[in-house]
């Protein structure tokens, strides 16, 4: 299993448009080789921001970075730039390897 993470720290006042921006997209996501399975998480609020995370699980690596070359890929993040208002700063992408599982 191989899993991506993107961190968002949303203004506050932008949570809710956020949260209607990626329930509303299409991510492409089911139809590419690999893919497992995709959660948008809301975390803890700060001062200034909510913590909202989406984690997208692969088969492997190379699922991963054959997705991020995919025509699928353009598609799921075309326009992603003009809701950039609505974040404190960009993304942080942290990339994640399994070394164990249990089910």
């Amino acid at each position: 299993m191989y899993l991506t993470m993107n961190r968002f720290k949303v203004r506050k006042d932008a949570a809710e448009e956020f949260e209607t921006v990626w329930k509303s997209r299409d991510s492409h996501l089911k139809q590419v080789p690999g893919f497992v399975a995709f959660h948008l998480l809301k975390g803890p609020e700060a001062e200034d921001h909510v913590l909202y995370a989406s984690h997208t699980t692969w088969e492997s690596q190379q699922h991963f970075e054959d997705w991020t070359k995919s025509e699928a890929f353009r598609q799921a993040h075309k326009g992603a730039g003009g809701n950039k208002d609505l974040y404190l700063g960009p993304p942080s992408l942290e990339i994640f390897e399994s070394v164990q599982e249990l089910v």
